[in-house]
């Protein structure tokens, strides 16, 4: 499996395809409230995108490839992600991206618990979203009355909730899961939890110790990448 992920965020640019710095005819009276709305839809979508991240920006990426309803992403979330957090991220040295890569073939229910965590996203709470749904996993993954479920958890967050169900009933926040869904097929995922670490992957739920392996060798490889500096910290003359 080759896994490669130059850049994640944001993957609403491949999205969109639009080209920066693109000129657009000027809009008319009768588009312009279409242009309007457009452009408001395009700003929760690059809010939602970026809330799936944190960390310092030049940190070495951690892009985590997961599922809701997969109970190996449940236990790697649980059980793994607290020490890489508390060691990594909020040290500095990683950021961390959450890529949404539900597998509706064996898990029915997983689409919909995404497109809840994208619209927590919008909101700046895509993770308290994803520790109440990989929490209550085995409470919403097989029921019928699926949507009751998630509002019921969504109503725990602290969001807006007329903004939550205006964006869950629009559902969108759909076009952001299939983006990273295909993405993820692309660079080589097969199977949940992947992972890419400074671009290089590892597969499966694994202990603490073979994440702290890959991410010191991560951050050893960006050291020798960086470029040198002299005494005092100034960029050596060539």
């Amino acid at each position: 499996m080759s896994l490669r992920l130059p850049t994640l965020v944001l993957l609403l640019c491949a999205l969109l395809g639009s080209s920066a710095g693109a000129q657009r005819p000027a809009p008319g009276p009768a588009s312009a409230r279409a242009t309007s709305a457009d452009t408001a839809r395009d700003a929760r979508l690059v809010r939602a995108d970026r809330g799936r991240v944190r960390g310092k920006s030049d940190a070495v990426w951690i892009v985590v490839i997961s599922d809701f309803q997969c109970p190996f992403c449940k236990k790697w979330h649980e059980e793994t992600m607290p020490a890489i957090e508390r060691d990594y991220v909020r040290t500095g040295k990683a950021q961390i991206a959450y890529m949404n890569f539900p597998i509706p073939g064996s898990h029915p229910n997983a689409v919909t618990a995404h497109e809840l965590a994208m619209c927590a996203a919008e909101q700046g709470q895509f993770w308290p979203a994803a520790d109440a749904l990989f929490r209550t996993q085995r409470n919403w993954g097989s029921r019928s009355d699926l949507r009751t479920v998630l509002d019921s958890i969504a109503r725990g967050l602290a969001i807006d909730q007329r903004r939550y169900t205006a964006c869950m009933d629009s559902h969108e926040m759909r076009s952001l899961v299939d983006a990273d869904y295909v993405r993820a097929t692309q660079i080589g995922a097969t199977s949940t939890p992947s992972f890419l670490i400074g671009g290089r992957p590892l597969i499966g739920a694994q202990p603490y110790a073979a994440f702290q392996r890959a991410i010191d060798a991560a951050l050893a490889e960006q050291s020798k990448a960086a470029p040198k500096s002299g005494p005092t910290g100034a960029p050596r003359s060539r």
